[in-house]
């Protein structure tokens, strides 16, 4: 009687030590590689338009800054530490997580009107560049912004993407 007892307990055991088969592994590794193909790219899309929200806020604080600037000295500076941003910044200035490189490509002082002009007025265009890791980002590779407010986006070859990048 203790022998039959003996060896269903064995069979027991042997039954609960068993594990997963291969085939088992197999089908939970290509479910779980199916998954990851669909969710990753998703997912990186989502953080590179994270980013672009970073550069585009960016871009607008320090516009901002330079219309502030204006109307106390009556110009725009290209000088970051008088609109807040650390001393000893000088332009480009990496912004955000450090995905977009800021520039002031153009300031030009409004020229003292003469007899036969009315003057020109100052101007200045700030660019965000992607750099480091976001240049994957092919739709919206730089972000421009002017001192009459105008928005501008270029994708990676160069064309506009301002329709799509700046909604």
């Amino acid at each position: 009687m203790n022998s039959g007892n003996s060896s269903t307990q064995a069979r027991e055991r042997g039954r609960r030590i068993r594990g997963f088969s291969l085939i088992e592994l197999v089908v939970t590794m290509l479910v779980v590689s199916l998954l990851a193909a669909i969710a990753i790219p998703g997912y990186s899309n989502y953080v590179r338009k994270s980013r672009r929200t970073e550069a585009k806020t960016a871009l607008l604080d320090l516009a901002s800054l330079e219309e502030r600037y204006l109307t106390t000295r009556n110009a725009y500076t290209t000088d970051s530490a008088t609109l807040g941003y650390a001393a000893g910044n000088s332009w480009p200035i990496t912004v955000g997580g450090g995905y977009y490189r800021i520039s002031i490509p153009t300031i030009a002082a409004a020229a003292a009107p003469t007899s036969t002009t009315s003057g020109t007025p100052a101007t200045y265009t700030l660019t965000a560049t992607a750099i480091n890791d976001q240049t994957k980002d092919l739709s919206c590779r730089t972000f421009t912004v002017d001192y009459r407010g105008t928005q501008a986006s270029l994708d990676s070859n160069g064309v506009d993407s301002t329709q799509t990048c700046w909604r």
